[in-house]
């Protein structure tokens, strides 16, 4: 039952990031001049951000590793997934 628990919030987590991951590609949709895209070149901007964006998450779930090497699980891998695409960002 814990371990039902535990992958249901850390679920929660990921679909979380998912949808923020989606917004931010959106917010940054924008002209040279500050206004919002529309069309065609929305959809062609937020596409490239999402690329943009995919390849640090393979790499932050490989990193997810505790001190002996084994593969973390449940919240105490999303938390570090978060922290590292955080890292990568900056």
């Amino acid at each position: 039952m814990r371990k039902l628990i535990i992958a249901a919030i850390a679920s929660l987590f990921v679909t979380s990031f998912a949808f923020a991951a989606d917004s931010g590609c959106e917010a940054k949709a924008i002209d040279k001049n500050g206004k919002a895209l529309a069309g065609a070149a929305k959809a062609a901007s937020i596409k490239k951000c999402e690329k943009d964006v995919a390849p640090a998450a393979p790499s932050c779930e490989s990193k997810a590793i505790d001190k002996n090497g084994k593969a973390l699980a449940g919240a105490a891998k999303a938390a570090s997934i978060k922290k590292c695409e955080a890292d990568a960002k900056k």
